[in-house]
């Protein structure tokens, strides 16, 4: 009996000690500090010798003349910078004309005429189930 008391007795103290440690990680604020932006991060253009030593200095806290933003270089190098029209571009853009300036704030005016493809849709979706071979098409002459 007395053996099976200082297991017990171990268990407790470790129990309890376990449960101590597990508290103390919770108050340290871990999961909602502050941390910095990874993807914030810019490539420092690399050094270059100028051609000619009669140079300025540079404006405090002015950008860099050789280097672009974060966001422009990502820009190039999804979609490869700016690029000259295609002939089929060029031509629907002119067929389409220009868009009137207020287009975005009356697009839900009321007296917008829009298609309701919302009985159509409902129709197709009530369709009942099947593998079709009651269905038939009919072609109008």
């Amino acid at each position: 009996m007395h053996k099976a008391q200082i297991h017990g007795a171990t268990r407790l103290v470790l129990a309890l000690g376990g449960a101590a440690l597990l508290a103390s990680c919770g108050g340290g604020n871990f999961l909602t500090r502050d941390r910095p932006d990874e993807f914030a991060v810019q490539r420092q253009a690399p050094l270059v010798i100028p051609p000619d030593f009669a140079l300025t200095p540079p404006e405090p806290g002015a950008p860099r003349p050789t280097e672009g933003t974060a966001a422009q270089d990502a820009l190039d190098a999804l979609f490869g910078g700016p690029s000259p029209r295609s002939g089929v571009e060029t031509s629907a853009l002119e067929q389409a004309g220009t868009s009137d300036p207020g287009i975005r704030s009356s697009v839900g005016d009321p007296n917008t005429f829009t298609v309701d493809k919302g009985a159509t849709t409902r129709t197709i979706i009530a369709a009942p189930e099947g593998d079709g071979q009651e269905a038939r098409a009919v072609i109008p002459s």
